[in-house]
């Protein structure tokens, strides 16, 4: 019990620290004013990213990761980019999500530099988290963030399709979103005199449309505002809504106070792909059947990807599986004996690997990750796994955590030597 609460103490003292991952381009700052066309769908304008050189040597270019050409590629990519200052694009792969940038003046060791260029955004038609649903337009994952440089170079890994597999720094966003009155636009942060701020999150996601509205506040003190679709019924709003309000305070209690102020959920009747995606402070979710589960796993998502980061490529356990598990927790379903016993492969493999399996994608990743977990838990106790969890997100608060990170975290929590737990569960 002593070295539990000398944990405790000394994680608080220290953290945020240095995250496991050092990124070359860490703390970036987003500038960005889009104007809308009438309907919301189409989004012109200007971005300005600004970085720091936090890597030993120097820094002769950047890339761009325009994740919303991931689907339709250099044929007709929906966000489009020229015009730069700072810097000179080169020829974009990866299906046309990964823009090179040659800087025009390299970037020393601790020094800053910005590139900016004129931006042009149009949700695609199709009911996806970049797309449109009749009247109503989303727009997850199509703003242009830096990708991100450390030790094993630049990551230019692909979206596969399923799942995700993003991979951002912790930045600051200052948004300003033009548009027509009768157009509203739930967003990412909060925003103050026009411009939206959000601060050390890894992506910016808004919506735009004829939504409905209603703003709560938790108990804890965060501002819930839910956004609905003219399809989606007052019951599926009270769910998700009553779901996501008890479900950001439990977690603030578990893991650390959520940071972020406001946390939007934005409901459409159908998606043609998932059931609800996380966004930092912005939430997309289907409407019933789903409901309350969905939101809760959506809203555990802000601490397991969010707060704390993650290759989501190379690592997806280490978010979707902290997400079904947190979830369990909320429900007090601790889900004894889910674990199979044995397994034809590991939950630590990568999107890659899951693209050529992508049946076994949900099983592995989302359930058998948290009932390992769940047989952590049972295995160290209830309060050695509670201490665990809370220590190992300060210290990795707007960081980004490793497998080898939690495995370290998870042994120094107990005194139970854990490697035969880690072989018995395929954890390399």
């Amino acid at each position: 019990m002593r070295r539990i609460v000398l944990l405790v103490a000394l994680s608080l003292l220290l953290a945020p620290i240095s995250p496991a991952v050092a990124v070359s381009n860490d703390g970036p700052r987003y500038d960005v004013r889009l104007g809308a066309d009438a309907s919301g769908v189409t989004w012109t304008g200007r971005e300005r990213v600004t970085f720091t050189n936090t890597s030993a040597g120097t820094l002769s270019e950047v890339y761009l990761r325009l994740w919303g050409n991931a689907w339709d590629g250099c044929n007709s990519s929906p966000v489009r980019v020229s015009h730069f200052a700072g810097g000179t694009p080169g020829t974009a792969s990866v299906a046309c999500t990964a823009l090179p940038v040659a800087l025009t003046q390299p970037v020393a060791p601790g020094k800053q530099i910005s590139i900016a260029f004129d931006l042009s955004i149009t949700a695609p038609d199709r009911a996806e988290k970049f797309g449109r649903s009749g009247d109503y337009s989303f727009f997850g994952n199509a703003l242009p963030v830096l990708a991100i440089h450390d030790q094993a170079g630049w990551h230019l890994e692909p979206d596969v399709g399923i799942g995700e597999s993003y991979y951002a720094a912790a930045a600051d966003f200052a948004v300003r979103l033009d548009h027509p009155a009768a157009v509203q636009v739930p967003a990412t942060g909060t925003e103050s005199g026009g411009v939206i701020t959000a601060k050390q999150v890894r992506d910016f996601a808004w919506a735009a449309g004829p939504f409905e509205h209603s703003e709560v506040t938790s108990p804890g003190g965060v501002k819930v505002r839910t956004w609905w679709t003219s399809v989606v019924t007052a019951g599926a709003v009270a769910t998700a809504r009553t779901g996501a309000v008890a479900a950001v305070d439990d977690f603030g209690r578990r893991f650390g106070t959520y940071p972020y102020g406001e946390l939007d959920l934005v409901l459409n009747d159908k998606w043609a792909a998932f059931s609800g995606m996380e966004y930092p402070g912005f939430v997309l979710l289907v409407a019933p059947p789903y409901g309350e589960s969905a939101a809760v796993h959506e809203v555990a998502h802000q601490w397991w990807y969010g707060i704390v980061g993650n290759n989501e490529y190379a690592d997806p356990w280490l978010d979707e599986s902290f997400a079904t598990y947190s979830a369990d927790l909320f429900a007090g379903d601790a889900k004894p004996g889910c674990w199979p016993g044995s397994v034809v492969t590991s939950i630590t493999n990568s999107m890659a690997y899951w693209k050529a399996h992508p049946t076994s994608y949900g099983t592995y990743v989302y359930t058998y990750g948290a009932c390992m977990l769940h047989d952590l838990d049972r295995l160290i106790g209830g309060p050695a796994m509670a201490t665990l969890l809370k220590t190992y997100a300060l210290t990795h608060w707007y960081g980004i955590a490793t497998p080898a990170a939690f495995k370290q975290a998870a042994q120094s929590a107990t005194a139970i030597d854990l490697t035969s737990f880690w072989s018995g569960h395929s954890i390399g």
